[in-house]
């Protein structure tokens, strides 16, 4: 690849994981804008997962969401829970700790005894697009209440900035397989996308030392559902990705940078040409101001899972199976989702 250096983000256990610069190709020279893309399709081959800097979403808008995530967790639990997630189709709503495990079991009666077993030890707020009446998002009442306005303010901004750069990164995988830069237009203008806000409430260091020796975990082994996700981190850790010697290897937070990772559906949409690569949250990694404490401060993430419009049937990518043929038959994007959803929750 010509005109960009690619860094390694992470390099253990033959995982590496590229830190890309996205400036050249939302801005750069059309040989800059190709090699940008080239490394972003790469990481996604070979790891599953990329970081991202200079992606074009400001600081500042980061800093926003997680100070009004951090504020919406704080509200008193019977608020949180009038907002409560209210279906699979809509996937849009509050929940609380313990109502979800992620997984990746398919039947929910074993999800439900993974659950009882090993919960996550997390709480989430999902927000949709908008424009559908029929499936609103859950909002804190707005009246008399200037932070709850704030909070729908900024969150339906940020929903919207973050599917400019899931248009934005689709183009570029498009670019990297040598198919029409706007191959993916047509699946990503509706915006069938989720803002998950989640927050991992501190935690006493001693919840991870369970006498059964089961590994005690804030979100469980998973891989995710639709095309893409992109993950903001703050500055506490925990995140792991599963390397391909089996091992598990920290995704050290980088500020100012987003964690992407390739998820199911790209991965059959690209013939598993693109890794869809399990991760987890646990533990967090230790830290000087951990010394003597006998609890973990809280965690927050911004996770938004970007996914093909729910109406496309997906099928794989010219370039993927001419030699191999297709490994997967098609799927309505939406029907794949809410089949995953269900037996999540």
């Amino acid at each position: 690849m010509t005109g960009i250096t690619v860094d390694s983000a992470v390099a253990k256990d033959d995982l590496v994981i590229p830190l890309i610069d996205f400036a050249p190709f939302l801005s750069g020279d059309d040989a800059s804008k190709i090699s940008t893309a080239q490394a972003v399709l790469s990481g996604f081959q070979k790891s599953g997962f990329i970081y991202l800097k200079n992606h074009g979403i400001s600081s500042s808008a980061v800093a926003d969401v997680f100070a009004n995530s951090a504020k919406f967790f704080a509200r008193p639990q019977e608020q949180k829970d009038a907002l409560g997630w209210y279906s699979p189709e809509a996937n849009r709503g509050y929940t609380a700790m313990g109502r979800e495990k992620v997984t990746d079991l398919e039947e929910q009666g074993d999800v439900a005894q993974l659950r009882d077993a090993i919960p996550d030890l997390k709480e989430s707020i999902e927000i949709g697009r908008e424009d559908e009446p029929d499936m609103p998002n859950m909002w804190p009442a707005t009246e008399g209440d200037e932070d709850a306005k704030a909070f729908k303010d900024i969150m339906v901004k940020f929903h919207d900035t973050c599917k400019e750069l899931h248009v934005d990164i689709m183009r570029a995988i498009a670019l990297g397989m040598g198919i029409e830069e706007s191959w993916f237009d047509g699946f990503t203008d509706v915006g069938d996308n989720t803002l998950r806000l989640l927050h991992y409430p501190g935690v006493s260091k001693s919840v991870f030392k369970r006498s059964d020796g089961q590994l005690q975990v804030r979100a469980g082994e998973h891989s995710d559902y639709g095309s893409i996700t992109l993950l903001f981190q703050d500055a506490r850790g925990g995140l792991q990705v599963r390397s391909p010697k089996g091992t598990f290897v920290d995704a050290t937070p980088i500020p100012d940078t987003i964690v992407i990772n390739a998820g199911d559906l790209l991965a059959r949409w690209s013939n598993d040409t693109i890794k869809s690569t399990k991760h987890r949250v646990v533990e967090p990694p230790p830290k000087v101001d951990d010394d003597g404490a006998e609890s973990y401060p809280p965690r927050y993430s911004i996770a938004y899972f970007c996914n093909p419009n729910f109406e496309r049937t997906i099928e794989a990518i010219p370039g993927t199976y001419e030699q191999t043929g297709k490994k997967y038959d098609g799927i309505k994007s939406g029907d794949y989702i809410v089949k995953r959803l269900t037996a999540t929750y």
